[in-house]
């Protein structure tokens, strides 16, 4: 397989729709091996995985719920006896998104973000001991960290919280090569988008490119980010969100 990231393996948690499909099939159109992750579509998982070796790379789907320790360890684990080493990891993994006045948030609404949250700073600290040396990594965000909406603390919150993971283990693996940056999406038209449609058309017309996001929008920024070309770029948090701020 040619391509910029012709003989390098990836694991994209969360792949089997979405955003995170999109970036599994964008590097796997680049030359990957990738490791498509699950946590009940297997179907919608294996799709992806034949979609990719239609590209001629390899792929395979595994089951991980990223709120549990010990999968995403195993994830790693099996990985590495699989294709026998990794070089990029893409955390994109999420639950539902609530958004609650905080007054009406419940403990476990809460909990259900956070805890997908604690599942990626231990992916980050999987990938940190596993991930070859010049390797890459880039955690999904949202632009919410920075546009304060209300309803939207726990949610923003949560996601603020991998940004800092982020920025810290850039400069814990710089001296590796490894870089470590955060995409973080605007309002991307997925199957996950909780807004109305109202709030939609108000947010589309604070975007000065004028529409939703893609996935493929934001599989763009990740592939540029994962390539060769990025590797002066670390610590970053990158906003694909046509400009909405």
């Amino acid at each position: 397989m040619t391509g910029k990231l012709a003989g390098k393996v990836a694991i994209v948690t969360g792949s089997s729709r979405g955003i995170g499909r999109a970036i599994a099939q964008r590097l796997g159109k680049d030359g990957a091996n990738v490791v498509v992750t699950y946590h009940s579509s297997q179907n919608k998982a294996q799709e992806v995985v034949e979609e990719i070796k239609a590209e001629g790379s390899e792929a395979i789907a595994l089951q991980v719920d990223v709120k549990e320790i010990n999968s995403v360890g195993n994830l790693f684990k099996q990985t590495l006896e699989h294709f026998g080493k990794l070089d990029i990891l893409v955390n994109n993994a999420a639950g539902k998104n609530i958004f609650k006045p905080t007054a009406q948030m419940t403990e476990e609404e809460y909990n259900s973000m956070f805890d997908i949250t604690r599942g990626v700073y231990f992916a980050l600290q999987e990938a940190a001991k596993h991930l070859a040396d010049n390797g890459r990594i880039v955690s999904i965000s949202t632009s919410g960290t920075v546009m304060a909406i209300p309803g939207g603390g726990a949610y923003s919150g949560c996601k603020s919280a991998i940004e800092q993971f982020s920025a810290c283990l850039a400069k814990e693996l710089g001296e590796r090569g490894i870089t470590v940056n955060t995409v973080s999406p605007g309002v991307t038209d997925t199957d996950g988008l909780v807004l109305d449609e109202e709030q939609v058309n108000q947010l589309i017309a604070q975007t000065p490119l004028n529409r939703l996001g893609k996935p493929e929008d934001v599989a763009n920024a990740v592939a540029t980010l994962v390539s060769d070309d990025a590797h002066w770029i670390t610590g970053q948090s990158i906003r694909a969100n046509g400009g909405i701020v």
